[in-house]
């Protein structure tokens, strides 16, 4: 063999033993295309806080820093009506000193309409005095001044009446009048109304009164034996005053009136 045919040959075996090994290599199976995490962002809840009871306030609780506290709460669930930061900021602040006018649970939220902060007129339990009561009484134009009595003026509360002693000893009918409770504040004026044949029918007219619980019980009885009428009381006279065992001058008739504890008591020499 000449030298071309025995290189040849050579090229031929490499050729051969290479395409042998590379058949004879184990088959690796593609790496697998990996697609890209899916991130999910993290949205935060939005929240304001709402103004809640620290614990049951039953009516007419007077509200301290002890009572309502800010709690935080899911914006979208906040409840129409109640009280937010967001909106009333000093409100912790602002409400103290209010009020409970309807029962408000631990962890409820506050109510504007549930409580009540100072002298309101449409709710007669704020405009009284500590240790006062409020009671009506049947008046009419003639027996207010002519009508000029309003609420907040001090008036004195007079008796009139039949007086059956003296109606009996002159054989005819005796009026008499009495001072039952002296300066005392009227809350309210209103009109009695009627409906009558399907028309409103003014029939009468009350005033409130604020006394103490003896001097209502006086006044109710007063109402019960006689007529009762408001004399009113100038403004220069008007601030309250301790009446206590003062007697008053005799109205010339024999008769000697003692007012003790804002109480009048009628005595008549016989």
């Amino acid at each position: 063999m000449n030298k071309a045919q025995v290189a040849v040959l050579a090229v031929a075996v490499l050729a051969g033993g290479g395409a042998f090994m590379i058949m004879s290599r184990p088959t690796q199976a593609p790496a697998p295309t990996r697609l890209p995490a899916v991130v999910t962002p993290i949205v935060p809840t939005m929240t304001d806080q709402v103004l809640v009871a620290k614990r049951d306030l039953p009516y007419g609780t007077a509200l301290t820093d002890l009572d309502i506290e800010w709690m935080d709460w899911p914006r979208s669930t906040i409840p129409k009506g109640v009280i937010t930061k967001n909106e009333a900021p000093h409100a912790l602040e602002d409400l103290k000193g209010s009020f409970v006018r309807a029962p408000i649970g631990a962890a409820e939220p506050i109510r504007r309409e549930r409580l009540v902060k100072g002298a309101t007129p449409s709710m007669m339990s704020t405009l009284l005095s500590s240790g006062k009561r409020a009671i009506a009484i049947d008046v009419s134009i003639n027996s207010t001044a002519g009508g000029f009595v309003l609420p907040n003026d001090r008036v004195d509360i007079l008796k009139l009446y039949r007086d059956p002693e003296l109606t009996k000893d002159r054989g005819a009918d005796v009026m008499a009048s009495e001072l039952v409770v002296s300066n005392v504040r009227v809350l309210a004026m209103g009109q009695t109304v009627e409906t009558k044949n399907g028309e409103a029918v003014v029939t009468g007219a009350t005033a409130t009164l604020e006394l103490d619980p003896r001097q209502a019980e006086i006044v109710l009885l007063a109402q019960r034996s006689g007529t009762l009428a408001l004399e009113l009381r100038p403004l220069v006279d008007a601030h309250p005053t301790d009446e206590s065992g003062a007697v008053a001058e005799s109205p010339g008739d024999g008769s000697l009136t003692i007012v003790r504890y804002g109480v009048t008591t009628s005595l008549r020499a016989r």
